[in-house]
């Protein structure tokens, strides 16, 4: 007999890392609770979004630190080339370009640049809008470093999501990209 109810079959916020055992790691909706009976009236309404998200950041983080590795690439340098790689032929972005794509300070990118130069990776051309326009260009060597990187990045990644369907994926983006526009907004960033 068919189910009569074809909505698919989604996890109570908290079901996820709940245990009983001493020292386990809590669900955000345990956190909440707890928050909500040991101070009544804290807001504690963001901690079950925000906790999973900084506890993924942290998952996706560390498995893509071991690939990088693997892959004899660092996460910053990865950032600095696939923006760049992102941006179309020439491959030219100006530092301050990179740093409004990146959501990086000036500071950071200029210390990727000079360590991603040192490497070969990139190189320093005159930009054309001005005496002091500089432009960061892919050498070959940084073009093929990040083309070999970004599919075993993007392989991983996508391998770490496939426990959603391909809707879910889409919905959970949706809400993401709202989320992040909406924090965006508020930080003034």
């Amino acid at each position: 007999m068919a189910d009569p109810d074809p909505t698919p079959d989604v996890p109570e916020p908290g079901a996820y890392g709940a245990s009983e055992e001493p020292g386990a790691v809590h669900s955000a909706a345990d956190i909440a609770a707890a928050w909500r009976r040991e101070r009544p009236g804290a807001p504690t309404e963001s901690i079950e979004i925000v906790t999973p998200i900084w506890w993924l950041g942290k998952l996706f983080a560390d498995d893509r630190d071991r690939a990088l590795r693997a892959a004899g690439i660092d996460a910053a340098t990865l950032d600095l080339l696939s923006v760049i790689r992102r941006s179309g032929p020439p491959y030219a972005l100006s530092t301050r370009e990179i740093a409004r794509r990146t959501m990086v300070t000036a500071g950071a990118i200029s210390q990727r640049v000079a360590r991603a130069e040192r490497e070969g990776l990139v190189v320093r051309r005159p930009g054309t809008t001005g005496r002091r326009a500089v432009l960061v260009c892919l050498t070959a060597e940084g073009h093929a470093l990040i083309e070999r990187s970004v599919d075993t990045v993007l392989g991983r990644e996508a391998r770490l999501v496939r426990g959603l369907s391909d809707e879910e994926r889409t919905v959970l983006a949706g809400l993401l990209d709202r989320l992040m526009a909406d924090v965006r907004r508020r930080t003034g960033r």
